[in-house]
């Protein structure tokens, strides 16, 4: 039975900030135990529910928030270390600390090896056991502290595709009937246009979401040990390999494997990629020929169709990859987009630095929409959240802005205009030329603002193409 008494003196006890708000639950079928330990952290400032077994102890976790659960080891039924078990299942949070006979304390150590918090033996002593109780509800708010913290960070750093635009939409639409397939994905467009963004809501949206989305830069690796990242190495097949190492291939294991910039790819190491979609399998630097179960989606800024044809990609890995093509639309393509997004990264970043949602007037807001970004929703994103930091009021203004944006010239918008009878092939002639000019002669880019075919574009301008 515990001893009885005032709030606790001892100078090593650990303060717990609010315990008032700590709740715990005593478990123990002797009902002067607990009522004695009830009376114990009722002294303690603490809020204190009892149960006799441990079903009783489950249904009072299941209607209320508990910090603390203080259970007898050994009891009739269900003993401790199973209420600890099924604790942990209604919360993980639940610190638990068991009470012991001096015969059971390898079971107690076996069990804090399970999850619990401590334990403490019988007869219990009321400092050792308020001391206990204290530390461990001070772990229980530490613990759930830092998840909310990590769920924030998590929360600012997760990216998300923010547009409605008719071009970003088509994409999108691809992008979702490609996703349940095992097809390879070949995803186009500018730098800073959202291509991992793709990639990954493709993985999402697969049968392979529960694997792992491993991302490779095929660009700022350098070419001497890309083979070894992606492919991994055997201890000793080369110097300096003192040990095994697993490639991106093995990590992507049962998921995807993005591998952006794959344009820059030697022509080594190209064969070998081409051997993976061919056969499915590849060669660790020195190992032996391992499976590789991956769904492969890649990325590139340049015309692949161009490489080919300078002799600096193969034709044939081109191809493999270009199974179901996806263009990134450019930011210029999609100006109707950019107040959804200036709105989104003014969120993330106010947020991020502490400050209140600043708000942008309308001149700034047209300042952004006219702006050609060259650098795409990346340069756009660093324009928004220099702006949160430098901004000293609860607007942004102009001066908010670097001189090159507010300097430029506000893009009007293209208008073609005909007169009625315009017969309908002059009409799609012009309307073909004119948004070409808009892609900078990317054909497949315009085929897909346009909704049609490259084909088509091909067949509609003949020799002008």
């Amino acid at each position: 039975m515990a001893e009885s008494g005032e709030r606790s003196s001892d100078p090593d006890a650990v303060a717990v900030s609010g315990v008032e708000d700590v709740t715990v639950l005593v478990v123990d079928d002797e009902p002067s135990n607990t009522t004695s330990l009830k009376k114990i952290f009722e002294r303690e400032g603490m809020r204190v529910f009892t149960a006799d077994h441990a079903r009783a102890a489950l249904e009072v976790a299941r209607r209320h928030r508990i910090h603390v659960v203080l259970t007898d080891l050994m009891m009739p039924g269900t003993n401790g270390v199973e209420l600890l078990r099924a604790l942990k299942e209604v919360s993980s949070d639940i610190e638990v600390v068991l009470m012991t006979a001096y015969g059971t304390v390898e079971t107690a150590v076996q069990a804090m090896r399970d999850g619990a918090y401590d334990f403490v033996e019988k007869p219990l002593k009321r400092v050792t056991i308020v001391k206990s109780v204290r530390k461990a509800a001070e772990r229980q708010r530490l613990v759930a502290e830092n998840r909310l913290l990590r769920q924030e960070i998590k929360a600012l750093t997760r990216r998300e595709i923010v547009g409605q635009s008719s071009a970003l939409r088509r994409v999108l639409e691809v992008a979702a009937q490609a996703a349940p397939s095992s097809a390879t994905v070949l995803i186009l467009g500018e730098s800073g246009t959202g291509k991992e963004l793709i990639a990954r809501t493709i993985h999402a949206q697969s049968v392979r979401a529960s694997g792992p989305f491993v991302a490779v830069n095929c660009a700022a690796i350098p070419e001497s040990i890309l083979e070894a990242e992606l492919f991994g190495y055997e201890r000793g097949a080369f110097t300096g390999a003192v040990g095994r190492r697993e490639g991106r291939f093995a990590k992507a294991r049962a998921g995807t494997l993005f591998l952006d910039e794959i344009g820059e790819l030697s022509p080594a190491v190209q064969v070998k990629i081409l051997r993976v979609l061919q056969e499915g399998e590849y060669e660790p630097v020195g190992g032996d020929t391992a499976r590789a179960d991956v769904r492969i989606v890649a990325a590139t800024n340049r015309n692949l169709q161009a490489e080919v044809e300078a002799g600096r990609f193969r034709e044939d890995l081109y191809y493999r990859l270009n199974v179901i093509a996806v263009t990134a639309p450019p930011l210029r393509a999609r100006r109707e987009d950019v107040p959804l997004l200036v709105d989104h990264f003014l969120g993330v970043y106010c947020k991020k630095n502490g400050r209140a949602r600043l708000t942008i007037p309308p001149e700034v807001l047209r300042k952004l929409t006219d702006y050609s970004w060259p650098g795409n929703v990346r340069q756009l994103e660093n324009v928004v959240e220099r702006a949160a930091v430098l901004c000293r009021g609860d607007t942004l203004s102009l001066g908010d802005l670097p001189e090159e944006i507010v300097a430029a010239a506000s893009a009007a918008p293209s208008q073609l205009t005909f007169s009625v009878g315009t017969p309908l092939e002059e009409v799609e002639h012009r309307l073909i030329r004119e948004t070409l000019k808009h892609t900078d002669g990317d054909k497949s880019l315009a085929a897909q603002l346009l909704g049609i075919s490259t084909r088509t574009i091909y067949r509609k301008l003949g020799d002008e193409s």
